[in-house]
């Protein structure tokens, strides 16, 4: 076992930086030898100084960007930390150099970047910060270092050509405003330096209700229509899209003849298709993830529609090479062809694995429907499901020689707690209640609602539960109260900051309604959700945008159950659960050993942190926080103490700035990364499970034990299983108290901390 030595700093010392600059300030500029190209001093939050990098005058990826001096502390671990003003909004990226080379990585590094916006103005009314670590490297036996931030367009993280992922910068920055090197992780700034406050709108726009279903009834049935008189075969998602809508009364294909012929015409030619062009059974044209869905879709339709069809399985028909052959055998082929992928192509992230078993699971239960003899066991379906909602272990794809196990025998996809289990906290795409629950729906019986698989049921009240922590008071961007989900802390996630305004299900997705699990499980704490979202006016605004996002087939399909869910959500009795992040709800720690993060609410304070913080390849001692006040934010990515069980694997960060995990897309010549070279312990793999050096595995970077101590908090973690860990608070902590156990006072000593536990203390000033 690797023994971590804990060295707190003093918390009796007041936070000091090590050196300052005020960018716009031209005596500040001067003593940091500040250059520049690009760049323009203005007014900006609160009246203060700041410069904004621009466009070049000849537009490409690159803008502008300045150059600087620092102070650092020869001898100790230095953070970067930016002040930005949260009324801005762009959607440039800027990056921290230092003495020539780049500071993490553009794209989901475990060392960030220092900023990338999506847009939206992150913080209305008040300054936040962001805090990077600098390579001890650059600063060991250094008074001074040089420094740089340029600034870039945005990236589009799925681009797989580099004009399709490097955006040009054609707009300026936001502001920045103040650039500081200090040795505590937690900045603090100057009582002197001005904050400001949230300044909710009082004229809160109350958007009309009903008017909103109108729109999106309009909206859906115009749709329908269309794909009922379309003059071609529907595709797989239009398919689906007419069987879901021929049971919702006030939609123009209820229970009308011409979606059922419509529907099976369109099966029949796309078998033909695919008996040209087999991969038409994973590959089908218009089909997001075609390979996770394979012909899902078109069973879909198949169940939705099985009354009507059933009568129809002994017809014949032209096969596209001048033989008869009936629906039955066609259809059955087609099924069989797309079960029998979907069984062998699943995949280990828990979306993926959910949507993957979902789509295979309608599949077999067509096939169960058209020719049962065909059909694998519902029972070994209904596993497969239970293995991707976390109910029981997730063994891989199936093999001539049974489960593949890549994760061994004991891999579970979500934690104990409901959260999905990848490399750490994920943030939306993490948010898989839409899928939960269509998986739930997918084991009701048809025309039954709430009578699907009761575990399955349980598992998504949970999950809904646990996401719950993650959502935290905000503004949206009209000034309105609003609930956030927290994304900075989600490790797969980029540019999100703030995060979409959610409280229950993440709505504004595109196959999810916001009030999804209320209406599909009438849960007291779903409801209760619910009615706050209803309370606040953010129902009708994510209707709202919704509805911008326009005809996209998954946008207009998930709107189709939006009226019948807010005409049963109307009717329920007024519920007084809150979300627990709520201002007006208690104080709360909640911890998720598993996924190694943590969320606490702690008076007007609210910190979120993921202790297990992108250690794809090996141990990297770092994390990530999310530190939000009434007057301020923090982000900081920064290093701290943990132990765990050593394998005789080492890995050594590669030349890489774009993707720091993978080596692909390294597309930034002439570009080196300052983290290069750093050599990182591999934590033991269980035995069994494959990997050498450089893989991505979640056992690699996975510690037994986290301590971090940031500004007042200090949060101690035992992730094991089986170890006990003593957590050691020094004699120069005063005044502490224990958030995990009612706030009571607890003095320097030596505590025991149980296997799968987490204790977070409190030093009061």
């Amino acid at each position: 076992m690797f023994l971590a030595v804990f060295q707190l700093s003093s918390f009796a010392v007041q936070f000091k930086a090590v050196d300052v600059l005020q960018f716009g300030n031209s005596k500040s500029e001067k003593q940091h030898a500040f250059q520049s190209n690009s760049s323009r001093i203005e007014k900006g939050g609160l009246n203060e100084t700041a410069r904004r990098l621009l466009p070049n005058d000849v537009v490409t990826y690159e803008g502008g960007k300045m150059s600087f001096r620092l102070k650092v502390d020869p001898l100790k671990q230095n953070y970067f930390t930016v002040r930005f003003w949260g009324g801005d909004a762009d959607k440039s990226m800027i990056m921290l150099f230092c003495e020539g080379k780049q500071v993490g990585y553009r794209h989901l590094g475990d060392i960030d970047l220092l900023w990338l916006g999506n847009g939206q103005a992150p913080l209305p009314g008040r300054f936040f910060y962001e805090t990077l670590p600098i390579p001890l490297k650059e600063t060991t036996g250094k008074t001074e270092i040089n420094l740089e931030l340029r600034s870039y367009g945005e990236i589009w993280g799925y681009g797989e050509t580099f004009d399709k992922y490097q955006k040009n910068m054609e707009k300026p920055t936001l502001g920045i405003y103040k650039a500081y090197t200090h040795t505590d992780p937690c900045f603090v700034p100057e009582k002197t330096e001005v904050q400001g406050n949230a300044v909710v709108n009082p004229l809160v726009d109350k958007a009309n209700g009903e008017a909103v279903i109108g729109q999106i009834k309009e909206l859906v049935n115009n749709e329908l229509t269309n794909y009922i008189r379309k003059d071609k075969p529907l595709a797989q998602l239009e398919i689906w899209f007419l069987a879901d809508a021929y049971e919702v009364k006030w939609s123009a294909a209820y229970h009308n003849t011409a979606v059922v012929a419509k529907v099976a015409e369109s099966i029949d030619a796309y078998y033909k298709e695919f008996l040209k062009n087999p991969i038409l059974a994973y590959n089908g044209p218009g089909v997001y993830n075609e390979e996770w869905l394979a012909v899902g879709p078109v069973a879909r339709g198949i169940r939705g529609l099985w009354p009507e069809l059933k009568s129809t399985m002994n017809v014949t028909f032209d096969n596209g090479n001048g033989q008869l052959i009936s629906r039955k055998k066609a259809w059955a082929e087609l099924m069989n062809a797309g079960l029998q992928f979907g069984v062998t192509h699943r995949r280990q992230y828990t979306n993926q694995s959910m949507i993957i078993d979902l789509f295979a699971y309608h599949t077999n239960r067509a096939l169960a429907l058209i020719d049962p003899e065909k059909a694998l066991p519902e029972s070994k379906m209904l596993h497969y499901l239970y293995e991707s909602v976390g109910l029981t272990p997730w063994l891989g794809i199936d093999t001539p020689n049974g489960p593949s196990k890549p994760l061994g025998d004991n891999y579970w996809e979500l934690t104990s707690k409901g959260l999905t289990k990848e490399l750490g906290f994920v943030g939306y795409y993490g948010e898989v209640l839409d899928w939960v629950n269509d998986i739930y729906k997918a084991t009701c019986k048809p025309g039954e609602s709430g009578s699907g698989d009761k575990n399955i049921k349980q598992q998504l009240l949970k999950m809904m539960m646990a996401r719950s922590y993650f959502r935290y008071p905000a503004l949206d961007e009209n000034g309105n109260k609003a609930m956030r989900a927290e994304a900075v802390v989600g490790w797969r996630d980029g540019s999100h900051y703030p995060g979409d305004v959610l409280y229950g299900d993440r709505g504004i997705a595109w196959d999810a309604t916001p009030i999804m699990t209320a209406a599909n499980t009438l849960d007291p704490a779903a409801i209760g959700f619910a009615q706050q979202m209803m309370n606040d006016n953010q129902f009708f605004h994510q209707l709202q945008e919704k509805i911008k996002f326009g005809t996209g087939i998954r946008n207009i399909k998930s709107l189709l159950f939006v009226p019948d869910e807010y005409e049963l959500i109307k009717k329920q009795a007024p519920v007084a659960i809150r979300l627990p992040m709520t201002k007006s709800s208690p104080d709360y720690v909640f911890a998720d050993e598993e996924d190694g993060v943590i969320a606490i609410k702690n008076g007007d304070e609210i910190l979120y942190a993921s202790l297990y913080w992108r250690a794809r390849n090996a141990v990297n001692k770092l994390a990530k926080v999310h530190y939000i006040t009434p007057t301020m934010d923090r982000i900081a990515n920064f290093y701290i103490e943990l132990q765990f069980e050593p394998s005789s694997m080492q890995f050594t960060r590669p030349d890489w700035v774009n993707m720091g995990f993978s080596g692909s897309r390294e597309w930034y010549k002439g570009i080196s990364s300052d983290n290069a070279g750093e050599v990182l312990p591999i934590a033991k793999i269980p035995e069994g499970v494959k990997f050498k050096v450089g893989d991505e595995n979640v056992y690699a970077g996975r510690a037994s034990y986290y301590f971090m101590r940031y500004g007042h908090y200090i949060v101690a973690m035992n992730s094991s299983k089986d170890k006990t860990f003593d957590v050691i608070l020094p004699g120069d902590v005063k005044n502490a108290i224990n958030l995990t156990n009612n706030k009571k006072p607890v003095a320097a000593g030596i505590y025991k901390l149980s296997p799968l536990t987490t204790v977070v203390y409190y030093i009061q000033d």
